[in-house]
């Protein structure tokens, strides 16, 4: 079973330098972990066990269908209000 991962660099304060958001928006799952390599591993240590809870529980797991992805762009003026 395949689930799309996005990864997003951490921005915050306190927050180490290499530090990435995973996050697996079929399950609405978010993890980190250092680099993209750490975040993944994270990301796929948590749908296993997520996953696993699911089954265990009688719950049914959803599957992924299409999935885009896209921005937008806000202009500065909103962010410098």
């Amino acid at each position: 079973m395949n689930y799309t991962v996005l990864y997003q660099r951490v921005n915050e304060p306190g927050f180490p330098e290499n530090m990435f958001y995973a996050h697996i928006p079929t399950l609405d799952l978010t993890t980190h972990g250092i680099g993209v390599d750490g975040a993944q591993i994270a990301a796929h240590d948590l749908v296993e066990l997520w996953i696993a809870e699911k089954k265990a529980n009688g719950e049914v797991v959803p599957v992924e269908g299409d999935v885009l992805t896209g921005q937008i762009n806000i202009s500065d003026a909103i962010h410098s209000a």
